[in-house]
């Protein structure tokens, strides 16, 4: 009985065994290769249940990725057009196309694609680069430049089986050496067009303070000019009243420019004068301090009279803010207790009455 039961269970365990190792299945992510004795005999890209010969010494199945992969590189320095260099991130995405060459080419792994798609991608992306200037690599040719790297690639990896999707390029910064030297010659442009504009403000301030140096000496001149004119019409006008005035009467001028040498070279100044009496100095000094006689032919002077200043009467009463209405003149008592009241107009006073000139003595 037992061995009864014992040859029961290694026939179950043996029809389990061969039932399983009949079956495969391939899912929607996956693609089977089916060998036998090592030779392709069936390729399974649709997902299902499958069915081969039982134990795998026979027929065999290998999986393989039905998705995209990716590929990336990282910190690449690349030549460009010129000399200077780049720092580069990128990655390409690929797919398994033909699993037959795949398996032939490639024995069907993926670090011997991947070894293959480094070195493919790192010539592409050198050869990109290396055929542009230095600022191409930042402008919009960005996109062009992705293409052809992929359109570079695509062929030989084609050879494995391989379709390559797409290729991105996610960095690209200049290296350290030559970003200090992009700095350097970007501080020198600027400071360069700060000197330019500096030395055009200078420029233009100094032409300004030029023409306001210039516009103030004439404005002085002119008014010095101006100043002098009318000084010397005043003084014109001063000798005229003066010579109209003095010329009525020549004696009493000498007169009065006697008194006034008196006066100057005889007062406190401590200069000591040696002169004879007889001189014309000391003309009038003994006349007792009487005035000549009066010119016979006196008359008054000629001078332009001025037109006399009279007030109008305001139409409506003037208040100082404190109800007060009248007006009061203002007034002066000189040292004699008299009251020296405001004038109106400037009528000359009347001429004084002539007197007869005293008996000498």
């Amino acid at each position: 009985m037992t061995n009864r039961l014992f040859i029961i269970g290694a026939v179950i365990v043996a029809a389990l065994y061969v039932l399983f190792s009949s079956i495969y299945v391939v899912n929607e992510r996956e693609q089977a290769i089916v060998l036998r004795f090592g030779q392709i005999t069936n390729v399974r890209s649709e997902p299902g249940l499958y069915f081969k010969i039982p134990t795998d010494i026979v027929d065999s199945v290998q999986i393989i990725e039905d998705r995209l992969m990716r590929y990336d590189i990282s910190d690449m320095t690349v030549q460009v057009s010129g000399g200077a260099f780049y720092e580069v991130d990128a990655f390409l995405t690929y797919k398994i196309v033909d699993p037959r060459l795949f398996r032939q080419r490639a024995l069907g792994q993926l670090s011997v694609v991947e070894d293959r798609i480094a070195t493919r991608f790192d010539a592409a992306l050198r050869q990109v680069y290396g055929l542009r200037e230095f600022n191409a690599a930042l402008s919009e040719q960005r996109s062009q430049m992705m293409t052809e790297a992929r359109d570079l690639i695509r062929p030989d990896m084609a050879e494995l089986g391989i379709e390559v999707v797409d290729v991105r390029i996610l960095r690209t910064d200049l290296a350290r050496e030559v970003s200090e030297r992009t700095f350097e010659r970007m501080r020198a442009e600027r400071l360069a067009e700060a000197a330019l504009l500096r030395a055009r403000g200078q420029e233009q301030a100094q032409s300004l303070r030029a023409i306001a140096d210039r516009q103030a000496v004439e404005i002085v001149a002119a008014a010095t000019r101006d100043a002098e004119i009318i000084r010397g019409t005043g003084d014109a006008e001063r000798n005229r009243l003066y010579a109209a005035a003095y010329g009525q009467d020549p004696e009493f001028f000498e007169f009065y420019r006697s008194m006034e040498s008196y006066r100057t070279a005889l007062g406190n100044s401590g200069t000591t004068m040696i002169l004879s009496p007889d001189s014309a100095f000391f003309r009038y000094f003994g006349s007792d301090g009487e005035i000549p006689a009066a010119s016979t032919t006196f008359a008054a002077p000629i001078a332009p009279q001025a037109a006399p200043i009279t007030s109008t009467e305001p139409t409506e009463p003037a208040l100082d803010g404190l109800g007060i209405e009248e007006t009061v003149a203002p007034t002066m008592t000189l040292e004699d207790g008299s009251e020296l009241q405001p004038t109106v107009g400037t009528e000359a006073p009347a001429p004084a009455e002539e007197t007869a000139p005293a008996p000498a003595q």
